[in-house]
């Protein structure tokens, strides 16, 4: 689609240059000053560099170039993990193959087997709300769960205080199933209640990541998508913030 401002239409030579033939889900909460973040991360702060004025009357030129500057930390909004965060002998983010970070997907709708805003989900009802799914976790899968919560509530500071999240014995069948990468869409994989941060210690112990912070799950729950997720190639880095998406067909 055409993007449109007071006085022009981009792209300049007709929305048909932006068609797909591809159906792309956006899956990425937006990034400004002031978003709900957990408390252990650097705040966000995004400063003006140089405005288009700035710039042409400090260089003497016809053309301006704003850019603004970002102070962020590795975790922001909707991000993902690499071994290292959680494991001290884990791989960092350049060490890590990047299809830890894509591929086949399939997003399970626990958001009915949720009852409470902190609630630690267990097996069971995780194992119930896949076969409600009809879908199935396979080998090589990115796993993302619908839990609800986070939608309902951003940008609410309850976003950063509170969420469900996955109990040991839950994120310990979901590793076991042979998945990489386990997506919520909700500040953490782990219940706020969970001061023994038990999903980040299943993944650690099976060498695999997690995403969190997504958003629109609720667009795909209970399908099977393509889901790319890529971090930025930081040297030695712990995470990353990401534009994540979930490809299917159009039509």
């Amino acid at each position: 689609m055409s993007i449109e401002t007071t006085n022009r239409t981009f792209p300049k030579l007709g929305t048909d240059l932006l068609d797909r033939s591809l159906d792309v889900i956006d899956l990425t909460r937006p990034i400004y000053e002031g978003m709900p973040q957990w408390f252990g991360h650097q705040k966000t702060f995004i400063m003006v560099n140089q405005t288009h004025d700035q710039f042409m009357e400090k260089w003497k030129t016809t053309c301006g170039f704003e850019a603004h500057n970002l102070l962020i930390s590795e975790h922001v909004g909707t991000h993902t993990d690499a071994i290292f965060e959680y494991a001290k002998d884990g791989p960092k983010l350049d060490e890590s193959p990047l299809a830890f970070y894509y591929g086949p997907a399939v997003c399970i709708d626990v958001e009915p087997f949720v009852e409470s805003d902190v609630e630690l989900l267990s097996q069971k009802k995780l194992v119930q709300a896949v076969a409600a799914s009809g879908q199935e976790i396979r080998r090589g899968d990115v796993l993302l769960l619908h839990f609800g919560y986070g939608d309902r509530v951003w940008p609410e500071l309850a976003y950063a205080e509170r969420n469900p999240g996955l109990s040991h014995e839950a994120a310990l069948w979901i590793a076991e199933q042979g998945v990489v990468n386990i997506g919520v869409d909700q500040m953490s994989i782990d219940s706020s209640e969970d001061a023994e941060f038990s999903a980040h210690v299943v993944c650690a112990e099976y060498g695999i990541v997690n995403t969190e912070s997504l958003t629109n799950l609720s667009r795909i729950k209970n399908e099977r998508v393509l889901y790319l997720g890529l971090p930025l190639n930081i040297r030695g880095g712990t995470g990353s913030p990401i534009r994540a998406v979930a490809i299917r067909q159009a039509g």
